[in-house]
């Protein structure tokens, strides 16, 4: 990584922070904001008062006139408008964008995640009433990934900020999922945009373990810190079992439940053999010796294991996103019920199952009745121990429950 601008172009609001055009809703649309809710679809727009550049402030107003509330344009997204303010006499200025992070790092002092030693999120987008901007910081880095075409024209001004109030040794760019980064029309590679880099892995402290993260090549950020408290919540069922941990990752659920909660012995198995690695690392880092390794495609690992008679006392599924939108719910929800039904097969009479989802187009709901459907298919009673989400420090707006993403479901099987 080297030292590049940070923007992929200037800042196209005035230092004021005031609109250069009102967007106009059309009849009928505006009650979700008026409700807060951060997102105005091209859907619910009538028109365009102005001439906007991407990127720069706007202000949302009913069909009649009416303010609405202040926020970003972006002509390129069917997001057109990400809202911050909800009344006319706020400016998204420097200042404005200075206070919400200031904010933000405050909740996680408050919930006592600023330890250097571990790692948190500091900033979770809508969560934090920052549309469009994560920041998680390992140890003495913060990585920053942006999700949004406005908030990467203001990378300088937000990077000022987390070096003002955090001092971190270096920032690191990450850039969006391929996918949302066209959405967007965001072309941000992986950099470093201040200070210094890490020379190699970094080493963090997650409940009394050790975790290496690669913030460089690593999934998201360099890891799942979203499922912190539930690989704990995991291995509180895991003593004296046998357990299968699929789509292991860096071996977060399989280091926990052999070192924390006690289990015989763990098979972590990921298709990807830069996570086994990482696994096999993490397990050798922590003394956890009853933690086998595998490289293998998680389904074909899965039915192997099925045709073979194998038995556990508890499986682990965090599979990756299987739907990026509702319009893949319904093969999205195909693939839960498959991987949960073999998975429930392999669990010995009073096995316990932790099956998770990290795709944010499947409700809570969804993922309950796909598991309902699972204990109909299958003959086998599921009771339900715990439902769990993302750790504190991914909070979710109230008026936008789409940033509930994660659900954890703990689960035992008769």
């Amino acid at each position: 990584m080297t030292n590049q601008p940070s923007s992929t172009a200037d800042d196209p609001a005035p230092a004021s922070g005031l609109p250069t055009a009102t967007v106009i809703l059309k009849p009928k649309r505006a009650r979700p904001f008026f409700g807060r809710h951060p997102w105005v679809l091209d859907s619910a727009v009538l028109r365009v008062e102005g001439d906007p550049t991407d990127g720069a402030v706007v202000d949302l107003a009913t069909h009649d006139g009416n303010f609405v509330a202040r926020g970003l344009w972006n002509a390129a997204s069917r997001l057109r408008v990400r809202l911050y303010a909800f009344d006319a006499a706020t400016k998204l200025d420097g200042s404005f964008w200075q206070a919400r992070i200031e904010s933000a790092i405050k909740l996680r002092q408050v919930l006592g995640l600023d330890d250097r030693a571990g790692a948190a999120r500091l900033v979770n987008s809508e969560g934090d009433n920052l549309s469009g901007l994560i920041v998680d910081r390992y140890g003495d880095y913060l990585a920053v990934q942006v999700t949004a075409l406005a908030m990467a024209h203001r990378l300088d001004a937000i990077c000022d900020t987390l070096e003002a109030v955090v001092k971190p040794a270096g920032i690191l760019l990450r850039g969006a999922e391929r996918g949302l980064a066209k959405l967007e029309g965001l072309h941000l590679a992986d950099r470093l945009v201040r200070g210094t880099a890490p020379a190699g892995a970094i080493f963090v402290q997650e409940h009394g373990l050790k975790f290496g993260v690669d913030l460089t090549e690593g999934q998201k950020t360099g890891y799942y810190l979203d499922q912190r408290d539930n690989r704990q919540a995991a291995a509180r069922y895991a003593r004296g079992r046998r357990v299968l941990d699929l789509f292991c990752y860096s071996g977060g659920f399989s280091v926990a439940c052999a070192q924390s909660g006690g289990a015989a012995s763990v098979l972590a198995v990921d298709s990807s053999a830069k996570a086994t690695t990482l696994a096999k690392a993490n397990a050798d880092l922590n003394g956890a010796a009853n933690v086998t390794v595998e490289t293998a495609d998680a389904f074909e690992k899965l039915d192997a294991l099925a045709a073979a008679g194998e038995r556990f006392g508890m499986v682990i599924l965090d599979p990756p996103k299987f739907a990026r939108s509702r319009a893949s719910l319904d093969d999205a929800l195909r693939a839960y019920h498959r991987i949960n039904r073999v998975a429930v097969g392999l669990l010995e009479p009073g096995g316990i199952l932790v099956t998770c989802s990290c795709s944010g187009s499947v409700s809570r709901d969804d993922f309950l009745q796909m598991l309902a459907g699972v204990a109909q298919r299958s003959g086998r009673p599921l009771q339900l121990l715990e439902c769990r989400g993302a750790a504190p420090d991914h909070p979710v707006s109230a008026s936008c429950l789409e940033g509930e993403y994660l659900k954890c479901v703990i689960a035992r099987v008769a």
